[in-house]
This record gives C-alpha cells, structure tokens and sequence, in this order.
C-alpha cells in the first residue's frame, strides 16, 4: 500500500496537481514559502527574542546569520551554535563559511581560500591556504574531477529501484557522495576522510586540502602540501673535511627522509605528536624498536603530552626546556645536531632522536658530557688520525677551562711556580689589574662573536681585523694590556672554538670565569674548590636517568676506554650499556 500510496503522489506531482505540504516535510522535502517571513532573532543560547518568539520558525531561516542592533556583531544562530559545540561538520555551504569565518577567519585573511565548484553534478568546496596548496597536484585533480559524470545517479536508480520494489532490490548498495570520490574520482596517495571540523581545520593548516561537499557531513583531507624550504646544505657547525654535504632544513619530512635514506631498517619508527595549543608544532619521535629502551620511548612521550604552553615558536630548544626541565644549569642535557649521518649512528646506538617541525637541529637523548665532545670527523679518518685529532680536541677543552685560571694562580703567587717555569708572568706591570684585563678581553671575544655573527659576511674579515690589529695592538700599546693576558686568552678562546658543541663551550667560558674568580679571591684553596665543585655539578647532573659523566662517574673503564681512543669500526661489536638497549650486539653472529 505505501508504494501505491508514492507512485500515486509521484503522479499528481508529474500532472502538476496540488499536494499536501504538511506530507511533503513529512516525506524529507523542503518547499520554499512565497509568503515573507518575519525574521527571528536569536540569543548566543540558541533562544528565540522580541516579540516574534511565538511565531513560527522557518527553517530556511537558520542559514542566515542575526546582527546585533547595538553593537553590529554577529549572532550565531541555533544551528550554528548546535554545529559549534559538536563540532560537526555543516552539510550547508553557507553555514560552513560561517563556521569558516568564525574560526580561521574566512573573507578576512588574504590567503584563506574557499572555492565552491561542481563536479558530476554534486558541490563541492575546496578549502586550503593559499601558500600552502601544491598548485600542480590540486590542478591535476580539479581536472580530473572536471570529467566526472553525475555523481549521484547511480545512488538515486538504486533507491528508485527499491522504492518501486522492482529487480534492483538486491543489488548491493551504492557507495556514498564521500567514499565516491575518495576510492574514485580523487586520484591522489594520501586522503582521509573526516566528520569533525577541528580536524579538517587543523589539517589545512598544517599545510593540506579539504574537500567539502554539500549535503554531506563529512570531509576528505588531501595531503597536498608545499612548503618554503632551502636546500640540504651542510650545517655550518658541524663541518667535515671528507663526507657527506646534506643537513637538515627546516621542513620535517625532509629531515625523517635523510635519515631513512641511511637506515633502512622496517624497525625504525616515526612517531608523530604534537604540542602547543596555538602553534600545534608537529614533533617526531624516530627510534629503532628492537634496540631503543621502551622505557625510555614512554618516558619522552609522557612529559610531550604533559606540555601545556601556547606555542613553540622556537622549535627544539623550547621543547628541551619544556620535557627536560633543568632549570639554570648551563650545560646541555640534549645533543643536538644537523647531520644526518650522525643521528643515524646514534640510532644504531640506542638514542632516541626528537624532530621538531621547522627546526634544523634535532635532539638526541640521552646524551652525557662525553657526547658533546664527539665530531664525525674523526670517524672520517683512521683509527690512529681519529684518535690524535680527538685527544687534541680534549686538550683544546681543557686549556678552555682551566688554562686561563692556572696561569692568573701562578703568576701572582710566583712561589708556586715550579722549576723552569720562572718565565712565566710579565716582565712589565699594566695600567690595570690582571682580572679587569681578563674580564674586559672575555667581553671583547664575546663581542666580536655576537658581532661576527650580526655582520655581512663580505664585512666579516674587516670585523676581523679591526678587532685583531686596531683594537688588541692599541691596547697593549698603551699599557693598558700585557701581552701575555691577550695570548693565553687567544689559546682559551681556540679552545672554546674547537669544542664540537656550541652550548657545552658557552657553558665553559662561564665556568672559566667562575674559576678565575676563585682563583684571584682565595688561591690555592679557592681554584681546588671551585674545581671539585664544577666536577660536583657534573656528575650529579641525569638526562633521562642517565649520568652525565659517564663513564667517568660511575666508573666503566671499557666504555672510557671507548672514549679516549677511536677502535676501528669492526673491532666495535657491542653496543654501549648507557642506553640499555634490548639488543647489545651491533654485529650478527654467523
């Protein structure tokens, strides 16, 4: 009776005979109204206001947005606040500009795009940001779309058929507006579909595609992406005489693909969280599965998840400070680094490395004082090369730290010089005193680094020399310097220079002066103090419950061993036990 009853109404409909309106809602369709209609306005509750509450509500009424009176801002209405606390995605175009302009702020930012277009007879709404979309593979796709036939005829035979109760009944159901053009019409690698608005936003502002269609609830989310991006260039400071000339850039899937150009390994995960309330960083955990502590792998990804800041502008470094918490310590607990090469080493080593989006640098952990001493360089040589370059860069770090402060000690207390060292000391006395001298040469050398790295670099080398010849000469000239404060300073500052990371040798030139201090107010006693207090520091120091003197303290005298002499790379068959790994064994057993 019910398909007699719509056959019959389907006829009077095709004469042009009047029916019901009353059982035309009832059956799903919407009739426009010729009479006008008064409109309502509506609270940011959703409740109807003014005299007109006991009229009746159009439906149609509810794609329009009510503006205030008195202050011109726009109120939502009932739907679109129902919309806004669920989160839900409009099948309305016009209530999904208002969702659009209320949260990424449509028509009012020059590079939010939404583009209404039709395909196969079906509307469609393409939002992304302008400097964002890949132009090419949108276009490939647009045309493709472009030949798509009705989309939805199929669909509507099928009900049709069923509605009619012929022979279609049992065939299978057609699929949807949405899984239509994801399986079919869309041909790109990477879709997803959605029904969430926050989603979709975040996507394209991650640098996606969102593909809206009206009548439907949910969204597909193309990955088609272009950001600004350098080349690979190596990394200015971690610079090798023989190797490979790529480094990270600021793009974080480009970093994760040099790495897996190196590690090939189907165990090396790629994790992805983000962080940031504003700013929602995208961050990258890469580690190897059968070798990284899982301890370690949950630890870092708790204290992510505990990040409650609004934005990470500054990348890594305010990431550190934000899952490491160590406060004014100035030495670093991370190691940090922009070759590739190296971080895949310290993967096959059982570290876990942090990307950060838009960083060059990436972070890896644990890491011990030791770590940041290390340089591919001498990796690059031979075993024997390798070995003499490493102890002249520990001897560089040294004469950083305690060159400077021994010196001061014996030359003001010439009964400590021990024999043939009698030369030591100046021969003629300064208008200053020999501790303002070292103070005002550390601010100097602080100086010319700030201004080396501010100034041009075809201005670089007259910077150079200005500060080398004018400066240095003139001071020493006019007796306000020796010569002997400029050059053990000079060796101190090369020191600094040669050591490989860039914030363990800030953290010893402020050690430097600590230690110089004690030694001008208290001698002897003060310099032993001073020392036993910065080793104190040390080793009292963990990054991620690691010790960070180790192997030094706790003592390991074969992983020490390790450390003072670069072994040919075969003879080196088990992994270090610093970073507990589930497989110690860095050669298969035959």
């Amino acid at each position: 009776m019910n398909n007699i009853f719509k056959k019959a109404k389907r006829a009077k409909l095709m004469k042009g005979s009047p029916v019901d309106v009353s059982s035309q809602e009832h059956e799903g369709k919407e009739e426009s109204s010729s009479a006008p209609q008064s409109k309502l306005e509506v609270n940011e509750q959703g409740d109807i206001m003014g005299e007109a509450k006991h009229a009746p509500a159009p439906a149609v009424k509810e794609k329009k947005a009510v503006k205030s009176g008195k202050s011109g801002s726009v109120k939502l209405t009932q739907k679109e606040s129902r919309l806004k606390k669920k989160d839900d995605i409009s099948e309305d175009f016009e209530l999904l500009k208002r969702q659009l302009e209320e949260r990424v702020g449509l028509n009012k930012s020059f590079d939010v795009v939404f583009r209404e277009m039709v395909f196969g007879g079906q509307k469609t709404g393409i939002f992304y940001y302008n400097g964002f979309a890949k132009d090419q593979v949108l276009t490939d796709i647009i045309t493709r779309l472009s030949y798509a036939v009705e989309v939805g005829s199929k669909e509507d035979g099928n009900k049709q058929g069923e509605s009619d109760g012929g022979g279609e009944r049992d065939q299978k159901p057609s699929m949807s507006i949405v899984e239509l053009f994801d399986k079919a019409l869309i041909p790109h690698i990477q879709v997803q579909k959605t029904d969430c608005m926050k989603t979709a936003v975040d996507n394209v502002a991650a640098g996606g595609t969102a593909f809206f269609f009206e009548g439907q609830k949910e969204a597909l989310l193309v990955d088609a992406k272009s950001f600004p991006a350098r080349s690979t260039e190596e990394p200015d400071l971690e610079r090798v005489v023989r190797g490979s000339r790529d480094g990270f850039v600021e793009t974080l899937l480009t970093n994760v693909t040099l790495v897996r150009r190196r590690l090939r390994d189907p165990r090396l995960k790629l994790e992805m969280m983000r962080a940031g309330q504003r700013t929602q960083t995208d961050i990258c955990l890469a580690y190897i599965e059968d070798i990284c502590d899982e301890r370690l792998v949950e630890s870092v990804k708790d204290k992510i998840n505990q990040v409650n800041v609004d934005g990470l502008p500054l990348g890594e470094k305010q990431l550190e400070e934000a899952i490491v918490g160590k406060g004014w310590n100035p030495y670093p607990m991370v190691r940090y680094s922009e070759r590739p090469d190296v971080v895949t080493a310290h993967l096959l080593e059982g570290h876990m490395i942090v990307f950060v989006d838009t960083s060059p640098s990436v972070m890896i952990l644990p890491t011990t004082f030791f770590h940041h001493v290390q340089h591919a360089e001498e990796y690059r040589q031979t075993p024997t090369i390798g070995t003499y370059l490493r102890w002249v860069r520990f001897l560089g770090i040294m004469a950083s730290l305690f060159l400077l402060p021994l010196w001061y000690l014996l030359v003001t207390s010439p009964e400590l010089k021990p024999a043939g060292l009698e030369f030591l000391g100046p021969a003629e006395e300064a208008k200053l005193p020999m501790l303002l001298q070292f103070f005002i040469a550390e601010l100097g050398i602080d100086l010319m680094r700030m201004a080396a790295v501010h100034t041009p670099t075809p201005l670089a080398t007259a910077m150079g020399l200005v500060a080398a010849i004018l400066i240095g000469d003139v001071a020493v000239k006019t007796g306000l310097f020796v010569n002997e404060v400029i050059l053990y300073l000079a060796v101190a500052a090369i020191g600094t220079f040669a050591t490989p990371s860039y914030e363990l040798s800030l953290a010893n030139r402020l050690m430097r002066l600590g230690l110089l201090v004690s030694a001008a107010m208290f001698k002897v006693p003060g310099l032993v103090v001073a020392s036993t207090g910065l080793v104190l520091l040390l080793a009292l120091q963990r990054s991620y419950n690691t010790p960070y003197m180790w192997p030094f303290l706790p003592f390991n005298a074969k992983a020490l061993y390790d450390i003072m002499i670069r072994r040919p790379f075969t003879s080196m068959k088990k992994r270090m036990s610093l970073t507990k790994t589930l497989d110690s064994s860095r050669q298969s057993q035959s």
